[in-house]
């Protein structure tokens, strides 16, 4: 993920990390990082599968549901099983509620609903995400500069 303070971009590995060992300036890690925690290590419900070094990916909250920021060089990883009949239901419940799920690999991202995934291709720090809804239901999903209005 981004670390601003670092001038780390999203999708490249911090130059403080060190691999099987961790993070090389923890304990003056920036606050940024402090303050991140990634559903595995909150939610009781996840259980040692979901840790992001197995799963490949993050799970991480946002204003409008749950992303799952993937590993770059495992950008496929959330589609293995067990993760994926586990997020497709989350998508399926989610709907209902106006809850997102929404996948990152670097800037590319796909919004998975409970009847199929939109590709929305790489979405800069300037755009949003629309969905289109019929009956409850995400039909439609478009990228938009942030400061067009709502249609």
């Amino acid at each position: 993920m981004e670390i601003e303070t670092l001038a780390k971009p999203a999708g490249t590995w911090c130059p403080h990390c060190a691999p099987k060992r961790g993070c090389a300036i923890y304990r003056e890690r920036p606050a940024e990082c402090a303050d991140f925690d990634c559903l595995w290590l909150v939610n009781d419900l996840l259980d040692e599968h979901w840790k992001p070094s197995k799963a490949k990916f993050v799970l991480t909250t946002s204003e409008d549901g749950i992303e799952l920021r993937c590993d770059p060089g495992f950008p496929d990883a959330w589609r293995k099983e067990p993760y994926y009949s586990e997020i497709r239901k989350w998508a399926i419940s989610g709907e209902g509620g106006d809850i997102t799920v929404l996948v990152i690999v670097g800037r590319r991202m796909m919004l998975v609903t409970g009847r199929r995934e939109f590709d929305l291709g790489m979405v800069g720090p300037d755009e949003r995400i629309v969905r289109e809804l019929e009956d409850g239901r995400v039909v439609g999903a478009a990228v938009v500069k942030a400061a067009e209005p709502r249609g």
